[in-house]
């Protein structure tokens, strides 16, 4: 390697920063590691040369001494000493062979980062093939996915199936589901690659909006259009719930905004069961009626504001 730029086998600028040389080795280590190209027997040869070039770069004395040419990039002593272990009796020089070997205590996961353990067999006692160390049960990686629910099923609760990954999954949603909750479906995910625990399932919920529902915590608010005639006289009408339709009483003289509440008609969680709120929306008459008109004419005028 004695003829080769460290800086250009990482792919970096002599200026770069500790922090780009560090992520410029990852990247490439994470590219060329002989356990994610078992097939490219040249892999290992590339990853032994950016781990080299790393073990020099990334230590700021001795990428100093690189700069300042004092060590070549074996790492061995350059000018006077070459050969005799350089000042202090230290020697960087590589033979060529693994640089991580008998390193046992080396914490890969400081140059790494802890994801990539999860990408195969190895851990932060040892990659596999290099070192030998013993490696550490690692769970398997979570699977995320989103699924569309409508208004009902979230407010109701309800048992779907889905189909992830090729595998049939039961999903409990509980009532009263909110619009990007997440379930957690312990051991369903990924399996370990080195006899750690499953991975999980992740699903976030996206509830579709209803026409006249919506949901208020455990309450079901419902505006409740009705005639002219059935809020001044009173009525009877059937009125929709989560659950069903119902009879409700307008009471005679009602006014736009007047709320109603049907007891038991909410959501039903383990925290109790919520009601729904029906406001009133008094709707005019479509068409022209000359003998309402009439009648309204001969009627005293009413204050209706305070202001």
């Amino acid at each position: 390697m004695m003829n080769k730029d460290l800086y250009n086998i990482l792919g970096v600028n002599k200026t770069a920063s500790d922090a780009e040389i560090k992520s410029a080795y990852r990247k490439l280590a994470r590219k060329y590691h002989p356990d994610l190209n078992k097939d490219n027997p040249s892999a290992a040869e590339k990853f032994k040369e950016i781990s080299c070039a790393y073990d020099i770069l990334g230590d700021k004395e001795k990428r100093q001494k690189y700069d300042n040419k004092e060590i070549d990039a074996d790492g061995k002593p350059t000018g006077f000493g070459a050969g005799f272990g350089g000042a202090g009796g230290q020697s960087y020089y590589y033979s060529g062979s693994n640089p991580f070997e008998g390193a046992g205590s080396f914490d890969f996961s400081s140059i790494f980062g802890d994801d990539i353990f999860s990408q195969f067999n190895g851990g932060a006692g040892g990659f596999q093939g290099f070192g030998g160390g013993r490696s550490r049960p690692r769970k398997g990686q979570d699977i995320n996915y989103t699924m569309q629910i409508d208004f009902l099923s979230a407010a109701r609760g309800e048992d779907k199936t889905v189909t992830i990954q090729g595998k049939s999954i039961n999903v409990k949603i509980p009532a009263g589901t909110e619009d990007g909750q997440t379930l957690r479906l312990k051991g369903l995910g990924q399996s370990s690659l080195n006899g750690g625990e499953n991975g999980d399932v992740l699903i976030t919920l996206k509830v579709s909006a209803h026409p006249y529902f919506c949901a208020e915590g455990k309450n079901i608010n419902l505006e409740l259009p009705i005639s002219l005639k059935e809020a001044l006289l009173g009525a009877k009408v059937t009125v929709p719930t989560i659950n069903g339709k119902v009879a409700v009483n307008i009471p005679p003289y009602s006014s736009s905004g007047a709320k109603l509440r049907l007891k038991g008609q909410g959501i039903k969680t383990k925290l109790g069961q919520g009601d729904e709120i029906v406001t009133l929306k008094v709707m005019m008459p479509k068409t022209k009626n000359a003998e309402l008109e009439s009648v309204l004419k001969t009627m005293d005028d009413e204050r209706v504001r305070d202001f």
